[in-house]
């Protein structure tokens, strides 16, 4: 399937018997865009899956590259034009607009605008839009654990939204630690997270699919005593690559939201706390200031690799 994944996916749209089919091919694009934007044969695809990738609010792919990309395969309708954009005349850049300009109602007006000035130069006398970069927000999250699927669910958990809930997050996930490049001593957590707030921890158990989390409002800090707050979770998803098999567990003693102490990591009372030298073989999770279990087990686990991220508006 992976060798004739264009051809699959494709064929999924030729006919409604394949929804199925077609569900699960968009399903592994929105995590892995590059296995149809990165294939020999992706000048190949039909208008109709252009379309569909364009339209794909969960595509792991910022809309500037999603662009770029529209703009390769409008290049590739039109093989007479010069494979080097620098050698384009005038001329070719209305013929490469001319394809390119039908998708214009698909995409924000502001967008459009400012991805005609800055790939195509239409008007090179005109002047340009100055609007920051920040202003498209992109998609991807700095992650070796999770995608923003993940991150836009934890959001609306942040702010208590129903998940059906379409309103789309505002929140940047800012990464200030990842223990494969930081280091995974409980001491290293503490130099780069205490005194911060908002921030949401992410691990992935080793040996597992498994992702566990929690999000902490407060700050952390090394001195031993308790974190008091209403508003902090714990989560966890069962297999990395099924987004929908999670648990969601608030805190019910906010008294014992999190446990502070420069021998743990991140640790949110015993209902899941990161602990041991180099989390090995002695991090758990068992119920106690949480609504509920989020593993079936109390069994230790190492940490294969945790993450830290700071929440911004």
């Amino acid at each position: 399937m992976e060798q004739n994944f264009n051809l699959i996916y494709q064929t999924s749209f030729e006919n409604n018997s394949f929804l199925e089919l077609q569900k699960y091919c968009t399903d592994l694009i929105s995590k892995n865009p590059e296995k149809i934007f990165e294939s020999s044969n992706y000048s190949l695809i039909s208008e109709k899956i252009l379309i569909s990738l364009i339209q794909n609010d969960n595509l792991q792919m910022s809309e500037i590259q999603v662009w770029k990309n529209v703009l390769k395969w409008g290049h590739a309708q039109n093989p007479e034009l010069p494979s080097d954009p620098a050698n384009l005349s005038k001329d070719d850049f209305n013929v490469l607009r001319d394809t390119v300009v039908p998708y214009r109602e698909i995409l924000p007006e502001e967008l459009y605008v400012d991805l005609l000035q800055t790939f195509l130069n239409l008007h090179p006398n005109s002047k340009t839009v100055k609007k920051s970069r920040n202003s498209h927000k992109s998609k991807n999250v700095d992650s070796k654990i999770i995608t923003f699927q993940h991150a836009d669910l934890i959001s609306k958990w942040i702010d208590k939204l129903d998940i059906t809930n379409n309103l789309n997050t505002s929140y940047e996930f800012k990464l200030i630690l990842r223990g494969s490049r930081d280091g995974f001593a409980p001491s290293k957590f503490h130099e780069i997270c205490d005194n911060q707030s908002r921030t949401v921890t992410v691990i992935k158990v080793k040996n597992s699919n498994e992702i566990l989390g929690g999000y902490n409002p407060i700050e952390w800090k090394s001195s031993i005593g308790y974190g008091v707050t209403k508003d902090s979770f714990i989560f966890s998803f069962e297999n990395v690559d099924n987004i929908e098999n999670h648990i969601l567990s608030r805190v019910v003693d906010e008294s014992k939201a999190m446990t502070n102490s420069i021998t743990y990591g991140a640790s949110f009372f015993t209902d899941l706390v990161m602990n041991g030298k180099n989390f090995y073989n002695n991090s758990c999770c068992k119920k106690s200031s949480y609504e509920k279990h989020i593993r079936n087990t109390t069994n230790s686990f190492s940490v294969e690799e945790f993450e830290v991220f700071q929440i911004m508006k």
